[in-house]
């Protein structure tokens, strides 16, 4: 099986860099896709369906959305935070999580809020979002004696300074400071690996290269995007890697898609 993670920025704009991407990865099961910045009524639906798949969406527009581009039907599926955590707020607010089953595994596909800059409301949100994140799937662990879950998607946080091309000053830096390290490393501390790292373990592998700075042309990049499971996953995992081929292309995101087998 193979789960893959792509931040598309915006969906219609990128919709056929995405089908030529599927149609060149016939071995991807299931596409998570974040802010896809396109009202649910909106969403190209067809250009998946045509190729035999299945689409669950969750958007909002001109921000944020994810969805859920699959091979099969899946089960179990739900959006926002509300469906497990009683009092959220207005964290549901923003469309930033959609989940569902498949061959048993559940997969939480997440679009984890920017911060925009350190001290801002934005920051002061984003670290209550990770709050309401860890609460709801201590709700999905604990309904399972022996979890299969996968949490992935782009988690605009780095976790390590290796995973910034220049770790100087990243203490001040959104995505990198101390406090949203520690709320990313409480979710995780419930039971989550870092797939990517257990087959790269050195440094200068990135899945974002910001448009403003062209960090592409240097690899000049952060790793944000990740896949998260569970021990029994961890375990069975045989392969996670980074596609930078779809980054290179005309009017790219500035992601690339993560790509996870078991």
């Amino acid at each position: 099986m193979q789960i893959a993670s792509w931040n598309v920025n915006s969906i219609r704009t990128r919709i056929q860099i995405v089908i030529d991407w599927l149609q060149s990865h016939p071995s991807v099961d299931l596409l998570c896709l974040q802010e896809t910045k396109v009202i649910d009524p909106d969403f190209p639906h067809t250009p998946f369906t045509d190729l035999g798949y299945h689409t669950y969406i969750y958007g909002q527009k001109a921000y944020n959305g994810v969805a859920l581009i699959s091979r099969q039907p899946l089960s179990e599926v739900s959006c926002g935070f509300s469906p497990l955590v009683a009092d959220v707020g207005d964290f549901d607010e923003q469309k930033r999580v959609i989940s569902g089953v498949i061959d048993d595994i559940r997969i939480v596909n997440l679009y984890v809020p920017n911060g925009s800059a350190v001290g801002s409301d934005k920051y002061s949100y984003k670290l209550g979002w990770l709050e309401i994140l860890r609460q709801y799937l201590e709700v999905l662990i604990k309904a399972q004696p022996n979890p299969k879950i996968v949490i992935c998607g782009d988690f605009n946080v780095a976790v390590e300074d290796i995973d910034i091309h220049n770790a100087k000053k990243r203490e001040t830096q959104v995505m990198a400071t101390d406090l949203e390290r520690e709320a990313l490393q409480a979710v995780l501390q419930l039971g989550f690996k870092d797939v990517f790292r257990k087959f790269t373990p050195e440094a200068g592998h990135y899945s974002w290269w910001d448009y403003r700075s062209g960090g592409w042309k240097r690899n000049q990049g952060w790793r944000i995007d990740y896949h998260f499971a569970t021990d029994v996953l961890y375990d069975k995992a045989i392969d996670c890697s980074i596609d930078t081929a779809p980054r290179a292309l005309v009017q790219p995101s500035d992601h690339a898609p993560v790509i996870l087998e078991f």
